[in-house]
């Protein structure tokens, strides 16, 4: 006797997948958003100058605590940049004697040094301002350009304090004060507008590529061996140089040039108007607004991903 067993029927349970529409009309009913979603452009310019007085202290206490280990604390804010210009002094001013032709060469070194560690700085700062706080990222709320706009700002009180230092220089170097002062103001303004435009950049980019932290100080280098730092390249690309003719004015129209030339003129009288580029207020705006707004919104486009992976 056979007996034929027939499998019980397959019960097959159709797998629901929610209607996307219904949860957004649900989450709109009860009027919620996606969390950390991107505002309106406008909306994010709002949400950041609502946050100004948390910027603002947070770049104070950034740059208190960061000498606060050192012995000498807060004094190597102003001792970090004049070692670096003494050291220049002694390897390019003496030993490689780029100080030929140039008047008053130690204020000259000393305002370029100066001048090229707050952009450098505020660079650096920049790119590690997301993945180095990825803790503050994650748990709170807030736009995320008030970390690399507060890393600037720490920069430029720093240099700031140094500006004290660089003016007892110029004046043990009998460099007069005079009314050309006043220009090292919107000199400082714009360049400070275009360093945290490119740290925006940055802090985008070494939120994706950890690594970048670790490039950027040699392609800084590089930038700052182009930039006139340490010499005069309106006598390092003149007629005698040997250089092709279009090197000096490519040269010349480099930001950090512009900047460092802006504020040597403003500040050394011997550093006359014939070695600034053409149009070289034009040039520091038009940097400012193309980094700045460029950077600002190249940063605000990835406000949504910031934080997370």
């Amino acid at each position: 006797m056979s007996q034929v067993l027939d499998p019980p029927p397959a019960t097959t349970q159709a797998a629901s997948t929610p209607d996307p529409d219904d949860l957004a009309a649900l989450a709109a009913r009860h009027g919620l958003s996606v969390s950390g979603a991107r505002p309106s452009l406008p909306e994010y310019v709002r949400q950041l100058w609502a946050r100004r007085h948390f910027i603002g202290a947070f770049s104070t206490a950034k740059l208190t605590a960061q000498y606060s280990q050192a012995k000498l604390g807060q004094v190597w804010q102003v001792m970090t940049p004049l070692l670096n210009a003494a050291v220049y002094y002694f390897i390019f001013g003496m030993l490689m004697n780029t100080s030929r032709g140039v008047e008053d060469f130690v204020p000259f070194l000393v305002t370029g040094v100066f001048v090229w560690t707050f952009t450098q700085s505020s660079i650096m700062a920049g790119t590690r301002a997301i993945s180095g706080n990825l803790g503050l990222v994650r748990a709170l709320h807030f736009p995320r350009a008030a970390l690399p706009v507060s890393f600037c700002l720490q920069q430029l009180q720093q240099l700031l304090f140094s500006m004290g230092a660089l003016v007892v220089i110029l004046l043990a170097f009998g460099v007069p004060p005079g009314p050309s002062w006043l220009l090292a103001v919107p000199a400082l303004a714009l360049q400070f507008v275009f360093n945290t435009g490119l740290a925006m950049v940055m802090a985008r980019v070494g939120s994706k590529i950890p690594d970048m932290a670790q490039l950027m100080p040699f392609l800084l280098r590089t930038w700052m061996y182009a930039s006139g730092v340490m010499f005069s390249i309106h006598h390092m690309t003149g007629p005698d140089s040997g250089l092709p003719s279009w090197v000096g004015p490519l040269l010349q129209v480099n930001p950090a040039v512009v900047y460092i030339d802006l504020m040597r003129f403003a500040l050394i009288d011997s550093f006359g108007g014939g070695m600034l580029p053409d149009h070289v207020w034009a040039l520091a705006l038009g940097w400012a607004l193309v980094a700045g707004i460029g950077g600002f919104i190249y940063f605000w486009k990835a406000e949504e991903t910031y934080g997370r992976g």
